[in-house]
């Protein structure tokens, strides 16, 4: 059997995320973002506490042994996302083919006893940069936890993923080949002097988005150029989460003391002439920075955070589909010049675009 044959039906099972200090990563996601604990482990190498939100289930590991391969992973990149776990039906079969289409085998199937949700095979194999794929296939349904009260984020809607220049073609040749996954969207984005290339990659379940970007080299150096600077090579920008109303979770994130990029008020000056509001008033969108684009199947409402990391290396987004299917062309560009604003420490649009 192929690699798409044997990889339709791929979802998220979780996210594991190097952290320096597990307490103070924790508090930070059961403080600002509502999850709540799953679970916790202990070997002689890793403590991690797994936390959960309606679908979302994060995995937040500390090294304390040289031989767990967070630690290397820490000291290069910081923490950050190092595993985006792939839940499929069939693990041996979805390895073997991912392998014999070219896929690095980090580790060989394997069968276990998973505490809090019983017995799982596992295996690993390489995907971007420092980043894996466990592939995990359990006898249970999918674990949901409770909704994170009125922050409620829903799940996850697509990781940005940064790669080096050059490398944005065999990125999604690899994961066409070995994974089954599709093109859905591809974008030239020019901001002022800087460039970036951007194709979108969803698995056949459609379960599963990787927004993938490089920069343009025969433009100036940008956010995606200090990323890869700053990070020490490719790895995820950002996870967008899904929610049913962006505009309440935006408010009570900000209340819990998650912060978002601001928005100048001349975005909401000409959204109106380019949209007609369905769901929220422009008064509700320029409020909270809010952002809003629309494509055939209807609109769409995103945010970013701003970056808390020590080397601005990861931030989440905050979208909310309101039919949309697409990433929203004039969206990508006003998102990219918010966070060319929080890089350069600017105030309006127009200085980025300079």
């Amino acid at each position: 059997m192929t690699a798409k044959e044997n990889t339709k039906d791929f979802e998220i099972d979780y996210v594991e995320m190097y952290v320096d200090n597990l307490e103070v990563a924790v508090s930070g996601w059961l403080g600002k973002y509502a999850f709540t604990v799953a679970g916790t482990d202990r070997s002689a190498d890793h403590r991690s506490v797994t936390l959960r939100q309606r679908s979302i289930t994060l995995v937040l590991t500390e090294p304390i042994s040289d031989r767990h391969p967070g630690a290397a992973y820490l000291q290069t990149h910081g923490e950050g996302v190092a595993d985006i776990a792939l839940r499929t039906t069939d693990v041996v079969a979805a390895f073997d083919a991912a392998v014999r289409a070219g896929a690095d085998p980090v580790r060989e199937p394997e069968r276990r006893v998973d505490a809090e949700r019983g017995p799982v095979v596992t295996a690993t194999i390489g995907g971007f940069g420092d980043v894996v794929h466990t592939l995990v296939q359990r006898e249970g349904e999918a674990a949901s936890g409770p909704g994170g009260a009125d922050v409620d984020l829903l799940g996850i809607d697509h990781f940005a993923v940064c790669l080096t220049a050059g490398d944005l073609g065999p990125t999604v040749a690899y994961y066409e080949r070995a994974l089954g996954f599709r093109q859905i969207f591809e974008e030239h984005i020019v901001v002022g002097a800087q460039a970036m290339n951007s194709t979108v990659v969803q698995s056949a379940s459609g379960a599963v988005t990787l927004t993938l970007i490089e920069p343009d080299t025969r433009a100036n150096p940008g956010q995606i150029d200090d990323f890869l600077k700053e990070h020490h090579g490719p790895g995820v920008q950002h996870i967008a989460f899904n929610s049913n109303d962006a505009v309440q979770a935006v408010r009570a994130l900000s209340r819990r003391g998650v912060e978002f990029l601001k928005t100048p008020g001349a975005y909401y000056d000409l959204l109106g002439e380019r949209i007609t509001l369905q769901t929220h008033t422009l008064d509700d969108l320029r409020s909270t920075n809010v952002l809003a684009d629309e494509d055939h199947g209807g609109q769409l409402f995103q945010i970013f955070t701003a970056s808390t990391h020590p080397r601005h290396t990861i931030f989440f987004e905050v979208i909310e589909r309101q039919g949309a299917g697409t990433f929203g062309s004039s969206n990508i560009k006003a998102l990219y010049e918010a966070v060319e604003l929080e890089r350069t420490g600017q105030s309006e649009f127009g200085a980025a675009r300079r």
